[in-house]
């Protein structure tokens, strides 16, 4: 499923037009991403759960030349999944 189909998907069960679900969804996005951002995160009880996770630097290796290099810290998103979430799943 693409953003599209997100947004009609949402219009339809919502009974919203498209144009609002759409605004809703970028808005919603929106939000998560300044959360993390500033390094909070956003739980949603019975869908789960958007956090920040370190990584340290750590040496990697060129898969070309073989040769090793430096990989920088970073902060990457993550998402767990809710029980809720993965009950529906299964």
């Amino acid at each position: 499923m693409n953003k599209g189909e997100l947004i009609s998907h949402i219009a339809d069960n919502a009974e919203l037009s498209k144009a609002d679900a759409g605004r809703a969804l970028d808005a919603m996005i929106k939000v998560v991403k300044k959360a993390l951002k500033s390094g909070d995160s956003v739980a949603i009880v019975g869908f789960g759960t958007f956090a920040v996770r370190k990584r340290s630097a750590r040496t990697g290796r060129n898969p070309q030349t073989g040769a090793t290099i430096k990989i920088k810290a970073s902060k990457n998103p993550a998402f767990k999944a809710g029980k809720a979430l993965k009950d529906a799943v299964n």
